[in-house]
């Protein structure tokens, strides 16, 4: 009885020394997999961006509007309204983010704006 139980507390002890061994493993695991996690959302962050980014270019060449001929500043301004106006944005809220006035802001947008009721009016000359 006395020899079951000096060898049960000798393997209690082994164990209990064996486990931290087996935490400290998985300790390091588990780090490794959280830079990994914080790598890939900082990349699917800058790819959201990057493709927000191409979206907006596609709009602003859709409307007509050749970017070659625009300054990098000029296009990113425009991005920027853009943006800001799909979000929700009024011209006035804008205007306070982009540093620009409500009536530079409404010049940008006015390609961009849907206009249900234009081509819809027909004067009767009867």
């Amino acid at each position: 009885m006395e020899w079951t139980l000096g060898i049960l507390l000798g393997l209690a002890i082994i164990l209990t020394i064996l486990s931290f061994f087996r935490k400290e493993k998985n300790s390091r695991y588990e780090q490794q997999i959280e830079n990994m996690s914080i790598s890939f959302m900082q990349e699917i962050y800058q790819l959201k961006k990057q493709i927000r980014t191409l979206e907006l270019d596609a709009e602003i060449v859709a409307q007509h509007t050749p970017l070659a001929t625009r300054s990098e500043t000029q296009v990113q301004i425009m991005r920027d309204v853009l943006d800001l106006h799909k979000r929700g944005y009024s011209s006035e809220g804008i205007a306070a983010e982009t540093g620009l006035t409500a009536m530079e802001v409404d010049h940008v947008l006015t390609p961009f704006l849907d206009r249900p009721d234009e081509g819809q009016k027909v004067v009767y000359h009867g």
